[in-house]
């Protein structure tokens, strides 16, 4: 009897899927959050987590990592750091006489940029090169980051004073923000049962936090998601979105060409992930809001009116017609 195997597409959509399970196992809840991080991984892009402090930001990063056996660093954004502090510097070696490049936190698979609002423009600008073309340039020579790499930055939402918030060119290489709500009651009352029987967030093994998904899996995924059939009316769909946010008169900026690429990428990531082979709306949708909200700036007197970017997003898509 011939032993049945599972295509590459579905052996690699399973490993992804025990991964988000993985994760489960130190993080109550989030999971919204957690299929978001995974999405960005199948389209190479960047994350940017909103949250108050205490909702498991930091540790779902490190979960992640360990569920994926990738290499992860942890970078503290302070208003001391400096640009080398963040892709590396050229160090003098007496021994040789000549100077050394020593490669900083950026070389490594998944970067947590904890606070990046919290380092100055300057700092902050390091990180541009890095995210967009994977590369740091030390005296006119390109240095390559390893494969994979993505940035996920946190930020505190509440929390103003020292901050510099991200200027609109940085904002828009990050392929998703998503917001990290506080838990549901019954999943606080999960937390505490968690470390009331020892639960240890430094300690991810005794959790039994193990590898499930492999870079192989994670190459394939990335593969299969290309493949993903998007019909013209789903694609001519993402553009209105696109647009509309550019003359809502809520937005003085809207979705650049670069937001409606990002939304494509993220719909057939999750489209894939759900085990189809082609988008509908209703992914496009799905994704709509952590893709595009962080491209967007309301108008002066749509903030003063309490009116949020997800609201007018909400807008966009009840009036944008959506393709049968």
């Amino acid at each position: 009897m011939t032993e049945t195997v599972a295509p590459p597409d579905a052996t690699s959509r399973a490993a992804l899927g025990r991964l988000r399970a993985e994760v489960g196992k130190a993080v109550i809840g989030q999971e919204a959050v957690v299929t978001g991080l995974v999405i960005a991984l199948l389209c190479r892009g960047h994350v940017l987590l909103e949250g108050v402090p205490g909702v498991a930001k930091t540790l779902l990063v490190r979960t992640l990592a360990a569920a994926l056996d990738l290499d992860t660093k942890r970078l503290q954004f302070t208003p001391d750091l400096m640009p080398g502090d963040v892709t590396g510097s050229l160090i003098f070696d007496a021994r040789t006489a000549a100077f050394e490049f020593r490669e900083g936190p950026v070389f490594t698979n998944l970067l947590l940029a904890d606070e990046i609002n919290r380092t100055p423009p300057k700092t902050q600008a390091s990180l541009l090169e890095v995210m967009e073309e994977r590369q740091v340039s030390v005296e006119g020579s390109p240095r390559r980051l390893p494969e994979p790499f993505i940035v996920i930055a946190t930020q505190n939402p509440v929390e103003y004073e020292g901050t510099y918030p991200l200027p609109e060119a940085q904002l828009d290489r990050f392929l998703l923000k998503i917001n990290v709500p506080l838990p549901s009651r019954d999943e606080e009352l999960g937390v505490l049962r968690a470390h009331h029987h020892g639960f240890d967030p430094r300690d991810l093994k005794a959790a039994g936090v193990q590898p499930v998904a492999t870079r192989a899996d994670l190459a394939a995924g990335r593969a299969a998601c290309m493949r993903v059939a998007v019909t013209d009316p789903v694609l001519a769909y993402v553009v209105d979105l696109c647009r509309a946010t550019r003359v809502s008169p809520s937005l003085e900026l809207g979705a650049s060409p670069r937001g409606a690429t990002a939304l494509l990428a993220a719909a057939k990531a999750w489209a894939w992930l759900t085990g189809r082979d082609y988008v509908t709306p209703d992914d496009v949708k799905a994704l709509a809001r952590p893709t595009l909200r962080h491209r967007v700036r309301l108008r002066p007197e749509a903030e003063l009116e309490g009116v949020s970017t997800d609201a007018v997003l909400d807008a966009v898509l009840a009036t944008v017609p959506t393709p049968r």
